[in-house]
């Protein structure tokens, strides 16, 4: 009650600005941000049209109705809007950048490629930009665009421009076989991102280590479960794992929506204090009563539902960090089913670390650090399958692309669901995906050469990292 009182004062005080100052942007973008986090985006993209219509010269509207829809995946819906503001101010590289990232989620690949390139051409230091071509499936960059990128590095002000660059370089170099050069760039993104997003290795193992306390009396305890409680489906690993097909594959089966990658589940963490002691976390898990752990999954419900585009029955979270709350995805949804991915550590962990996290991630940026958060969460995994092994999947990559069809009806079986051929033509599956692997995924299943191979000489300290307690 105190909550949707104090909302509804925020609420009066955005609406107060917007009267008293209408023409500014600000003000309008602040209230279309709050009624988007009060999960009101159909009123606050309404409130943007009707500023679209009255300001019809301005940027802003549509700029800000793009963001919104980029953000609650209508990648679809926003390319309208993209197009004009492309049309209305051509020479902002901005505009050009976030109109390829929508067109490549949803894989129009040479549209995509034509926006990208036209930001580069506009400010060569871009770095999202040139970053967004060299994940896209097009010829590899040739010694001009290393110069270009190179060059970029001296325009470059923002530092995660830089970071994104030098991502990019690496990826520019290893098309062209220069391995050193390319990890040498991937090490020079890592180490400055680390200055910019330091990771807490320590939070970490102290969050894995007071999940000990746990015990097959906390998985065992007999529970109530709601209707709704089993329409979760988390799939959860290393990043670079494989999840992105998994969920692919289970999204294109007609009882399966596939939704991405989901805060909703960390959005629950962090209001039980997850990250401000995990011994208090856990030790809050154990207590929630049966109404407090309802009230919990229905919130996280609610997170999810926003994104959800079907009435299918169940549908994916496919956030792989969410193998740190497999416990309270246990606790709040006893329903809900838990599928794990792995992947060859070496060749994952390597790939992990030449993939760009943004500034909200919390990812290790040295192959050292790389290598204990794999340790991390394989204890993690390893502890919550064995006190209840019937509640979690586990997904090996190289057997799931070399054996696809028995693979995946195993996965269905653990899933209670009946085959699908569809599952096998994931390449079909129109929808959008917003992650480095989008454009991997949009290609028929099959096997690959592990990129770590071509790092060996440089990969030695990740390898001590991950043998060290065995």
């Amino acid at each position: 009650m105190i909550a949707d009182s104090a909302s509804s004062s925020d609420e009066r005080a955005l609406r107060m600005a917007v009267a008293e100052h209408p023409d500014s942007a600000d003000a309008h973008a602040a209230l279309a941000s709050f009624l988007c986090g009060i999960d009101r985006v159909d009123e606050a993209l309404a409130h943007l049209d009707r500023e679209i219509d009255r300001q019809p010269s301005k940027i802003w509207p549509l700029s800000v109705k793009a963001g919104i829809l980029s953000g609650e995946r209508r990648a679809a819906e926003a390319l309208d809007v993209h197009r004009a503001l492309v049309a209305m101010a051509p020479d902002m590289p901005l505009l050009w950048a976030n109109f390829g990232s929508d067109l490549a989620a949803i894989g129009d690949v040479g549209e995509a490629t034509a926006a990208f390139r036209k930001a580069v051409e506009l400010a060569p230091g871009f770095g999202p930009a040139w970053l967004g071509l060299a994940k896209l499936p097009i010829a590899p960059f040739g010694d001009a665009d290393i110069a270009a990128m190179e060059n970029g590095l001296t325009f470059a002000r923002d530092p995660y421009h830089k970071v994104q660059l030098l991502f990019a370089l690496g990826r520019g170099h290893e098309a062209l076989g220069a391995f050193e050069r390319s990890f040498e760039k991937f090490t020079e993104a890592n180490t400055l991102r680390d200055t910019l997003v330091p990771h807490d290795g320590v939070g970490l193992a102290a969050f894995v280590e007071a999940h000990r306390m746990l015990g097959a009396s906390f998985f065992a305890t007999a529970q109530d479960t709601p209707p709704e409680a089993d329409r979760a489906i988390f799939i959860v690993g290393m990043p670079r794992s494989g999840s992105t097909l998994v969920e692919q594959i289970l999204a294109s089966h007609p009882d399966i929506e596939g939704i991405g990658e989901l805060f909703a589940l960390q959005d629950v963490a962090v209001s039980m204090g997850a990250f401000d002691s995990p011994d208090v976390f856990v030790q809050r898990l154990q207590t929630l009563t049966q109404a407090e752990a309802t009230q919990l999954g229905a919130h996280y419900l609610a997170g999810a539902g926003r994104y959800r585009r079907t009435d299918r029955r169940y549908f994916t979270d496919k956030m792989p960090a969410n193998w740190r709350f497999v416990a309270l995805a246990h606790r709040i949804l006893p329903g809900a089913r838990m599928i794990d991915v792995r992947r060859d550590p070496l060749d994952c962990c390597f790939s992990a670390y030449t993939t760009y996290f943004n500034r909200h991630t919390d990812f290790p940026n040295t192959l050292q650090d790389v290598g204990r958060y794999y340790r991390h969460y394989l204890r993690m995994m390893e502890m919550v399958r064995g006190l209840t092994p019937d509640r979690l999947y586990r997904v090996d990559h190289a057997r799931l692309v070399s054996t696809a069809e028995s693979e995946i009806r195993s996965l269905l079986d653990f899933l209670r669901l009946p085959f699908s051929p569809s599952c096998l033509r994931p390449e079909e599956n129109l929808r959008p995906i917003y992650t480095p692997s989008a454009q991997q995924v949009r290609t028929p299943i099959h096997q690959e050469k592990g990129r770590s191979q071509d790092y060996l000489p440089w990969l030695r300290q990740l390898q001590v990292a991950l043998n060290a307690g065995q």
